[in-house]
C-alpha cells in the first residue's frame, strides 16, 4: 500500500483518535507501517524487540489490538494458523497467497470487482464489501508435480 506525504501516518492517525502513545507504541506503530509483507505478531515483535530489548510480545499483542479496534490496521487469517496484519488500506486490493513460501501479493483486478458487483446485484444485494484471498503454487512447482 502507498502512502502520500498529505496522508496522516498511524502514529498520527492513533494520536488524532485520542490513544496514548508510549515509545514502545510509536515503534511498533512505526514497523507496521514500513512492513510490505502483512507480518505476524511474533515477526512483530523480533522487529520491534530488536529496536527496543524491553518490548514484550504482550505489549505486541496488545498494541496491534488495540490499532485494530480503532479501525487503522486490519487483520487477516491466510490459513497458515497465523495472524497477520496490515495498515487498513486507501483503495481495496485482494490477496494472492503463496502457500509454499507465505508470500503475500497484493492485487487489484477491475473484471473481479465488476464481476462481484454483478453478482450481488442479480441476488437482489449492493455489494458493500468483500474479501478476496487466492491460494496459489508457483506454475514451476505445479509443472514439476505432474513429472
Amino acid at each position: 500500500m502507498t502512502r502520500t506525504a498529505s496522508d496522516p501516518t498511524l502514529e498520527e492517525a492513533c494520536v488524532a483518535r485520542g490513544m496514548r502513545m508510549t515509545d514502545q507504541r510509536r515503534i511498533i506503530a512505526r514497523i507496521i507501517e514500513a512492513a510490505s509483507d502483512h507480518p505476524d505478531v511474533e515477526e512483530l515483535y523480533r522487529r520491534a524487540s530488536a529496536i527496543d530489548a524491553r518490548i514484550s510480545l504482550s505489549t505486541v499483542y496488545r498494541t496491534v489490538n488495540l490499532f485494530e479496534e480503532a479501525g487503522l490496521v486490519t487483520k487477516h487469517d491466510f490459513k497458515d494458523g497465523r495472524a497477520r496484519f496490515e495498515l487498513i488500506p486507501d483503495e481495496h486490493h485482494d490477496h494472492l497467497i503463496d502457500i509454499r513460501s507465505g508470500k503475500v501479493i497484493e492485487f487489484r483486478n477491475e473484471e473481479i470487482e465488476a464481476i462481484q458487483e454483478l453478482i450481488a446485484k442479480r441476488l437482489g444485494y449492493k455489494l458493500v464489501d468483500h474479501r478476496l484471498e487466492l491460494y496459489a503454487v508457483p506454475l514451476d512447482d505445479r509443472q514439476s508435480a505432474k513429472d
